[in-house]
């Protein structure tokens, strides 16, 4: 579940101008598929500032939700409710930027690399 800290938290993306008035709109009813190593995540982002993700690795799923909000200085931060992943923070804020259905990017941390696709509906 290690990875989990890395997955649920990047959210690192290039910044589009359509999306200057809510970065976070080409997310809702959406979901980021992150990949990478054994560990795949899906996350959901809905208007009312909720969220939820889960996460599977070797077999074993966890699901962890809460609340989101924009901090202003160009990160998401994410306060979890109930269970959050082991050894992450709560809250948990990393950089975001608006990104469409279809996109894909990677990034790479702490020499770990994630994929991550926006994927249409919640899935």
């Amino acid at each position: 579940m290690k990875l989990v800290l890395f997955a649920v938290p990047l959210l690192v993306f290039a910044v589009s101008p359509a999306f200057a008035d809510d970065v976070m709109s080409g997310y809702y009813g959406n979901t980021v598929v992150s990949t990478g190593g054994a560990l795949e995540a899906h996350t959901h982002y809905r208007a009312d500032h909720s969220f939820d993700v889960s996460a599977s690795m070797l077999g074993m799923s966890r699901s962890f939700k809460g609340t989101w909000a924009l901090d202003g200085k160009g990160n998401v931060c994410r306060t979890f409710v109930g269970d959050q992943p082991p050894g992450m923070t709560s809250p948990n804020c990393a950089p975001v930027a608006a990104h469409k259905v279809g996109e894909s990017w990677t990034v790479t941390k702490d020499g770990k690399t994630r994929n991550f696709t926006l994927a249409a509906g919640v899935n």
